[in-house]
């Protein structure tokens, strides 16, 4: 069973970006509800994505998206909330914890994720743990379903972050 330290652990440098101490608890709590929900044991066992052969670890790519989106962060100068922008890097992707599972020896498409994908597993957990409606909104818009919407300085970040990291990762294959 992961626990809270295990989260806190993997993602010290990333959660210690976030001021709000209640916020970062949240982050932290999402993650550890995913991991059970989805009946994980190690944060580090989950993949990056399942597009991808050998695609690496989900922590690894979240741990990346952080560190770009703070890097987008530190070359603006517009108004850009920080601890929203961290908090949803940390969770953009923490509904793939619902969304896949290990089976017969790899790692598939579960049978929630024919209902929802992780966007939207996602922003509904972060929603049930009461986080900001703009941290929910940049889990749910960091992907295609996004793209009918009106993005946040925040989620726009993400967006982009998350497909640079991907197209990166996909033309090394």
């Amino acid at each position: 069973m992961i626990e809270k330290s295990d989260i806190e652990s993997c993602f010290s440098d990333e959660l210690n970006l976030i001021q709000d101490e209640d916020l970062r608890n949240k982050v932290v709590e999402v993650w550890k509800e995913a991991a059970y929900r989805g009946k994980w044991k190690k944060i580090d066992d989950a993949p990056f994505t399942l597009l991808i052969e050998n695609s690496g670890k989900l922590t690894d790519h979240t741990k990346r998206i952080t560190k770009i989106a703070k890097s987008i962060f530190d070359q603006r100068k517009e108004k850009i909330n920080l601890d929203f922008l961290v908090a949803g890097a940390l969770l953009h992707d923490v509904g793939k914890l619902l969304e896949y599972e290990f089976k017969n020896g790899k790692y598939i498409k579960c049978e929630y994720a024919n209902k929802f994908r992780h966007p939207v597993s996602g922003a509904l957990l972060a929603k049930e743990f009461n986080l900001p409606d703009e941290v929910v909104y940049i889990i749910y818009a960091h992907s295609k379903e996004g793209d009918i919407t009106d993005r946040s300085i925040e989620s726009i970040i993400i967006n982009h972050s998350d497909f640079i990291d991907f197209e990166i990762k996909k033309s090394l294959v």
